[in-house]
């Protein structure tokens, strides 16, 4: 397919704890088309999670590699561990006009933006501070410096919202769901 075909990539992007997860689980359910680019980490596994589905969970040494030999879009080291996506899977799926979302933090959004311009950037807006303090607290999966850590980061994040594209304002999952299908004309 030429590159003038390529379908155009979409990044959501917003806060830790604004519910970016949520909505792309939904919305995959409706739409498995959608290709969700798998994330490698250097962080543990969760409960539930696993290698592969989630995230490649791989050691420091390896995500070094994968820095080193040019093969991530976009990575970056948020709440002492790093993340990154891997950059074939992205261009192969774009290049084959499959819709394509990443899922991606402040730093990576940044990135993208920079190595692929035609990008869709997309912020995920929490409907107020309180709410998103609220959903990053009652986790109950971190510890509380990392809560600070996070929070402190969102603040951040959010000052961001105007180098994006569009904002969505994550009132409603099903609704955020419907609304990024249609930026991404996925009918």
């Amino acid at each position: 397919m030429a590159a003038e075909a390529r379908q155009r990539l979409t990044v959501l992007s917003g806060p830790s704890g604004v519910g970016k997860s949520t909505v792309v689980a939904h919305m995959r359910k409706a739409h498995p088309e959608v290709w969700l680019s798998v994330s490698a980490t250097t962080r543990k596994p969760r409960p539930g999670e696993r290698h592969g589905v989630q995230y490649f969970f791989v050691t420091d040494d390896e995500f070094d590699k994968l820095v080193a030999n040019g093969e991530l879009l976009e990575w970056a080291e948020f709440a002492g561990h790093r993340y990154g996506t891997p950059r074939a899977a992205v261009l192969d799926r774009l290049d084959a006009g499959e819709p394509v979302l990443l899922e991606i933090d402040l730093q990576g959004a940044r990135q993208v933006r920079e190595s692929m311009t035609e990008s869709r950037l997309v912020f995920l807006a929490p409907p107020d501070w309180d709410e998103l303090v609220r959903r990053l607290t009652g986790r109950g999966t971190e510890a509380a410096d990392v809560i600070e850590r996070r929070l402190a980061a969102a603040k951040v994040e959010l000052a961001a919202e105007s180098e994006f594209d569009t904002t969505l304002v994550n009132t409603s999952v099903e609704d955020v769901a419907r609304e990024l299908l249609a930026l991404m004309e996925v009918s």
